[in-house]
């Protein structure tokens, strides 16, 4: 597959040429990465297949399925998804997610500044080689550094935190730098934490609804750099990789469907689904009057080229029976 791939990092090429993916003075540019699992079977699998045990009515299962990882910048509101990544039998996620990083890293030296990963990836082997290729990152701060966890929390108790109201959403943050409970980094790090209730009326019978989200992130970023309520919003980011990413693919474009069950006719396709991701929001972003963008859906535009296309397709006759 580095044909395919090599056609996306030229498409990110052309697109910064013709500043599709212009970032603005003083903006970060992000490099989000996750895995998503593409597909499960109980009984068709290939050599790429990961294998898990699954207890049904008592008797265990052998389920076979694909998990890859993916890679997509995130300039400002505009998404590219650039990169993926399989992950092989007896790894887990991380080190294909090391494998891509890599690649890119080599490949776009100086295409982002941030890598954004979920809880996961908090692991002290990722964290250096971002910093060794002069990238910060961002991760989701879990139960699984209890220690860091638990020494942020504590010490967020003893100082009043940073209010922000943003529509319905009301913040509180913490943040502090500094802690060097995570010993395997070797380097003192940064925790920021945002409290945040959203209120809104329920459209049935119109009660207030109230919902609480607890977040804690730990980076590299220092303050100076990236002030609190930026470095939440920028945190807050790592969420384009699953609605512009994987759930558009999923939903819109069948990226999980198997095809071929092969390990490289699955990496083929989802480069080509990338690709074709890629081109299309471009021509939508590009080509279409912003007027008529706010008044339609990309869904409007696409059931238009899909008719065009109908429409200009040659149609051939049906063969008469003998």
């Amino acid at each position: 597959m580095p044909g395919l791939r090599e056609v996306l990092y030229g498409l990110y090429s052309r697109f910064r040429r013709n500043k599709v993916l212009a970032r603005s003075h003083g903006e970060s540019i992000s490099l989000i990465i996750d895995g998503h699992e593409s597909s499960a079977s109980y009984r068709r699998h290939c050599p790429g297949c990961l294998q898990r045990k699954i207890t049904i009515g008592g008797q265990e299962h052998v389920q076979y399925y694909h998990r890859s990882v993916m890679a997509q910048l995130q300039v400002g509101e505009v998404s590219f998804l650039l990169d993926m990544e399989p992950q092989l039998p007896h790894e887990d996620e991380v080190a294909a997610a090391l494998r891509l990083f890599l690649r890119v890293a080599a490949r776009l030296p100086r295409a982002f500044d941030i890598v954004l990963v979920d809880g996961l990836y908090a692991r002290a082997e990722f964290f250096r080689t971002a910093i060794e290729r002069g990238k910060d990152v961002v991760a989701v701060l879990k139960d699984d550094r209890r220690d860091l966890l638990q020494d942020a929390l504590s010490l967020f108790a003893a100082i009043p935190p940073i209010r922000e109201q943003e529509g319905s959403t009301e913040r509180l943050m913490w943040d502090l730098d500094g802690f060097t409970s995570w010993e395997a980094m070797k380097r003192p790090v940064r925790v920021v934490r945002s409290l945040e209730t959203t209120t809104w009326h329920a459209q049935a019978n119109g009660c207030l609804q109230t919902r609480v989200a607890d977040w804690v992130w730990v980076t590299t970023l220092s303050p100076s750099r990236v002030a609190t309520p930026r470095l939440v919003a920028l945190a807050h980011r790592r969420w384009a990789i699953e609605n512009e990413g994987f759930n558009e693919l999923v939903e819109h474009w069948h990226a999980d469907h198997l095809f071929h069950h092969h390990p490289k006719a699955v990496q083929v396709f989802w480069l080509m689904v990338m690709m074709a991701h890629n081109l299309f929001h471009a021509f939508v972003s590009r080509q279409i009057k912003p007027a008529l963008r706010v008044r339609h859906t990309c869904l409007h535009w696409a059931s238009l080229i899909a008719a065009d296309l109908h429409h200009c397709a040659p149609v051939e006759p049906w063969p008469l029976p003998p």
